[in-house]
């Protein structure tokens, strides 16, 4: 709570202070084009809540100017042992002092004087007038500045130092702080002090001899023989060490108190440089709004208003909408209201649930479903929209088919930048336009206080839903210009745009679940664990909590002596790795590796899945993100289809679970080593290209070339072995990795890298280049254009350059198969509907699509499938797509 103070209170940030400590304090942040944010996010974030809790009269921020000072004309290695300033800091610098200045708040700072000084300076020439000061740092050294007017606080610690703490801290008041650390010296500035002596005998010498001089002067009475030498052997060192913590309080400062009048913020600044550095929630916490989202906003709650804007509606080129529902599950939820708007400025919002509803000529949703329904099914008329695909989904729900999809908004700002942290529109239109959006949390709350969308009154609703609306209306013009002037035309408007409709008739459709054999794998799991279990305490020689990593740790570090791998904070870690290295000697690890292996097939499937049958279908209807990955795939949820294991006896029934409808069959179509032809292709490598024209095994061939044999005296293993090699060079593998991978020694793992690129020389060349483009422009690019950014890809940290050099080669080859298989979602939708069939594309999975498909359809949709799949692109050598079809998701496999 602000502090109600009789007199003004001037408020002296120490900059260079709060700069530092932001930096470390916070993790490495950056914005989507690599430049450095985490001091700055800091240092504002903590600006911020100095200006709340205190709302501070008057306020200026003092930095330190690199270059000497006078100390260290006095002592050459005065500092001298701090590290040098990061680069990431560097750069960061003028941004900071940019968003003080956009607070108007005053810079100070003097060519060869500390901030200290200038601290110092001000707070005895404004203390002296009676102007309380507070000074905010958390260095000590200002604490001997600490008087009856003068106090400290430690934003960042939550602490306010006045005489007393000071007294607390040092053991003498404010007065004697410098001679203290004239004994004791100062490590963070290099102030050497007195060899030997510690802040406590420090503490106690000034406490009973007042100063540094007189400590020396009554040298010969210290009782202690070791301190006693070091006072007279450091004598002249420790009242150099004293000058040199004394801050000076008489250095010409121009600054008048009205200069620092805490006033207006300049919000434009402040908008721009918060959407450069992408700092949404500070955003949306400043409430920076632009003025005209104060615009016309309306609440449609008669039917003759209703009919009037369903007219203007359907004469409209162009309209926003935005649905607003009960939960975020389009396929359960209801639609509580609909917000649409016509221009930027202009937004109408109509009520669809229960607060609709009330008294003659009250609007229906039937109503409401009838007068704009027109408008919404006419594919002539564009609709712009943030997430289009729930909107879809729930309008189709309530009676109303959406066509005519113009921009989304969502899936606009990811294919401009698929590494952002968030596509939510509040992030977005933040990020692209500097303008606040409200987002659920701020109508809803969040936590245990959080409100269910359906009970909030259309009155709360309307402002916060029409705000959306028109932010959508600015933002859609901006990001269309956006996706224009950076050559996605194509990919967004043939490609990203249409597999919106797409994924909602998936989603819509579902996938039908045979939830008894899933109850009873649920019986049979869980006796496979209990003799798991009791195999594992007979492994160890005792009982314990399997799922502790800290009794784990005793168990297998401490009891039985295994080796140890890496060290944490709680001990030795149990992760995977550690465990399946451990595993390939010892039974018990092996064990336990089963035992976790089962039990989370058990709870994210087994037993979860029944539990997400939608009542209203009996299907499941997995939620397909479009933005979710950084490559562009897609990612699924509820469930999570990607995860179920193909090749193990539990994942293959998970999959047997999957079932066709009486009367359909699921047909599933994969594209065989996609990514393998797609590096062929992108590299041009004679050896790889000719390998699969001929007909050939890829990983056989592979296997030929490195062991040395005839492709036919090629085993299970050696073809395993080149396998991963194989795929490793598609993600960037190193030996290190590939040793782990295969179990072999890294001298053997390079030697088999070393060998794959002397067969395969034009894959090293178009991997090389690779990174040279990417380390040149900080981005790589799929066959299609689409791009993603490697902000890391130069970093000084080496783990770090080389995880983003990792991502630089797989991109292309992994966002290339992304996009092949959206292409060829979209066309073999088309003709699905276009040949009239009822076959239905139900699941998409890695490099599969699944569909559910009526046994008489079945030879026809299968050949439409796999010409649509295999044809989408030209390659240098043809796509492959193997194609079968069962009654359940396993058998057509």
């Amino acid at each position: 709570m602000p502090e109600a103070n009789k007199a003004p209170v001037l408020f002296l940030i120490d900059g260079s202070n709060y700069m530092y400590r932001a930096f470390y304090a916070i993790r490495e942040l950056s914005n989507s084009r690599g430049f450095p944010t985490n001091a700055i996010y800091g240092f504002t974030s903590m600006l911020l809540k100095l200006i709340r809790d205190h709302n501070p009269d008057y306020l200026a921020v003092v930095f330190d100017l690199k270059g000497p000072t006078f100390r260290h004309a006095a002592y050459e290695q005065y500092k001298a042992t701090r590290r040098a300033t990061p680069d990431t800091l560097v750069a960061q610098i003028p941004f900071i002092k940019e968003v003080v200045r956009a607070f108007a708040i005053p810079i100070l700072e003097i060519p060869g004087v500390e901030a200290d000084d200038i601290i110092g300076t001000l707070a005895r020439r404004y203390a002296g007038q009676g102007v309380p000061v507070v000074m905010v740092s958390g260095d000590k050294d200002l604490m001997q500045l600490i008087s009856e007017r003068v106090t400290m606080i430690d934003t960042m610690q939550d602490r306010r130092y006045d005489a007393g703490a000071v007294r607390e801290r040092f053991g003498v008041g404010p007065e004697k702080v410098a001679e203290v650390l004239g004994l004791m010296g100062d490590s963070s500035d290099n102030i050497p002090g007195v060899p030997g002596i510690g802040g406590k005998t420090a503490q106690r010498l000034i406490e009973e001899y007042g100063s540094v001089e007189e400590v020396i002067r009554n040298v010969e009475r210290l009782p202690n023989a070791k301190i006693k030498q070091g006072i007279r052997q450091f004598a002249d060192q420790a009242r150099m060490s004293r000058d040199l913590a004394v801050i000076r309080t008489d250095v010409d400062v121009d600054f008048d108190l009205e200069r620092g009048r805490h006033g207006a913020w300049d919000r434009e600044a402040l908008r721009r440089l918060f959407a450069q550095f992408e700092f949404t929630t500070l955003l949306r916490d400043l409430d920076i709004r632009d003025e005209a989202l104060a615009g016309q906003y309306r609440t449609v709650l008669t039917r003759a208003d209703l009919e009037e804007l369903a007219g203007r509606l359907r004469a409209a080129p162009s309209f926003c909408l935005e649905a607003f529902l009960s939960s975020e599950e389009p396929m359960r939820a209801a639609v509580v209201g609909l917000a649409v708007g016509l221009a930027p400025g202009e937004a109408h919002y109509i009520p669809v649930g229960a607060g609709a509803a009330g008294g003659k000529g009250a609007l229906t949703p039937a109503r409401i479903v009838q007068a704009l329904g027109p408008a919404l099914s006419d594919p002539g008329i564009a609709k712009h929209g943030h997430d289009l695909k729930n909107a879809l989904i729930a309008l189709s729900r309530l009676g109303a088919p959406l066509q005519g999809l113009g921009c989304d908004t969502m899936v606009a700002a990811y294919l401009l930048n698929p590494t952002a942290r968030s596509f939510e529109l509040t992030a977005v239109a933040g990020e692209y336009i500097g303008l606040a959006v409200p987002s659920p949390r701020d109508l809803l709350g969040s936590g245990a206080k959080a409100r269910e969308a359906g009970e909030v009154p259309p009155a709360e609703v309307a402002p916060y839903a029409c705000q959306r609306v028109d932010g959508i209306a600015r933002l859609s013009a901006d990001l269309a210009g956006k996706i224009e002037a950076e050559g996605f035309r194509g990919l967004y408007r043939d490609v990203e745009m249409p597999l919106v409709s797409v994924l909602a008739a998936m989603e819509r459709h579902g996938v039908l679940l045979d939830s008894g054999l899933l109850r009873s794998m649920s019986v049979e799991t869980a006796e496979l664990l209990s003799l798991s279990e009791e195999k594992i305490y007979r492994l160890a020689g005792e009982r314990f909590n399997i799922n502790s990593p800290k009794q784990l740790q005793v168990v297998l570090f401490d009891k039985l002596g295994l080796p140890r791998g890496k060290k944490t904070k709680e001990g030795y870690s149990t992760n995977v790795d550690v465990l399946t290295a451990l595993a390939a000697t010892y039974e018990l690890p092996a064990e336990i590796l089963a035992y976790r292996s089962l039990m989370k097939l058990k709870s994210t499937y087994i037993d979860a899945l029944p539990a997400l049958v939608n009542p209203d279908t009996g299907r499941i209807h997995t939620s397909y993100n479009q933005t979710g990955t950084a490559t562009g795939r897609l990612s699924s949820s509820n469930p999570n289809l990607q995860n179920i294991p193909i090749r193990t006896l539990e994942g293959k029934r998970i999959r047997q679970a999957f079932i066709a409808r009486d009367g359909c069959v699921l047909v599933s179509a994969d594209y065989s080593q996609i990514e393998l032809r797609i590096l062929a292709h992108l590299s041009g490598d004679r050896a790889l290209i000719d390998a699969f024209r001929s007909g050939e095994d890829i990983h056989s061939r592979t296997a030929s070339n490195l062991f040395g044999v005839f492709p036919e005296m090629v085993n299970e293993e050696m073809r395993r072995q080149a396998k991963v090699i194989n795929f490793g060079v598609l993600y960037g593998m190193s030996a290190f990795g590939l040793s782990r991978e295969l179990g072999i020694n890294q001298k053997v793992a390079q030697a088999y890298i070393d060998g794959y690129f002397e067969r395969f020389e034009g894959v090293r060349r178009y991997l090389d280049g690779l990174l040279e483009a990417a380390r040149k422009n900080g981005y790589v690019t799929t066959l299609l254009g689409r791009r993603r950014f490697l902000p890391d890809i130069n970093h000084g940290n080496v783990s770090i350059r080389q995880f983003a050099e990792r991502t630089a080669v797989n991109t292309p080859i992994q966002g290339t198969a992304a996009d092949i298989i959206k292409i060829a979602m979209v066309r073999i939708f088309g003709r699905l509907q276009e040949a009239g069939h009822a076959a239905a594309m139900i699941m998409q999975v890695h490099d599969e699509l699944v569909f559910e498909v009526p046994v008489l359809e079945r030879e026809a949709v299968m050949g439409l499938v796999k010409s649509g799949m295999e044809e989408v692109v030209q390659l240098e050598i043809p796509l492959k797509v193997e194609v079968a079809f069962g009654k359940n998701w396993d058998e057509a496999h």
